[in-house]
């Protein structure tokens, strides 16, 4: 208390009425960005020939840290071929061999750099890539 009996503030009293939230505030959350894929199946272009068996699908596996060894973490982030061509045996199913690797069309390697990239994406990457694909997405 103050001299002479007065609070230096106004006296507590019934809470103010909440005000309900304008509609438009509660449509600006955006959901929560999709986890990373684990695997990814990649459909090649030119299939790889092994003996009598065709390899068209080619799983992709997130890489663990042990079969990142020997690899830079930046060369794989900019899908640097070296770098791709060591991994690619290393997380494929069906395994591929480093010949069969090397023996890739170029735009199958492409798009397994572009999968093995997204496995490294952030949750803000990722987020983000998601509304670029929705913005663009045909309308219907």
């Amino acid at each position: 208390m103050v001299a002479g009996g007065a609070y230096p503030f106004p006296a507590p009293g019934p809470p103010a009425p909440q005000t309900e939230e304008a509609p438009h505030m509660a449509e600006t959350v955006a959901p929560p960005a999709p986890a990373a894929p684990q695997i990814e199946t990649v459909t090649l272009g030119e299939p790889i020939k092994r003996g009598e068996q065709l390899i068209e699908l080619l799983q992709l596996r997130k890489p663990k840290s042990g079969e990142l060894r020997g690899l830079s973490l930046q060369d794989i982030m900019r899908a640097d071929i070296t770098a791709l061509l060591q991994l690619i045996p290393r997380i494929s199913n069906p395994p591929l061999t480093a010949i069969e690797a090397d023996g890739l069309a170029s735009e199958d390697l492409a798009e397994i750099g572009g999968v093995v990239r997204g496995f490294f994406m952030s949750a803000s990457e990722r987020k983000m890539m998601m509304a670029v694909i929705e913005e663009y997405a045909p309308k219907t």
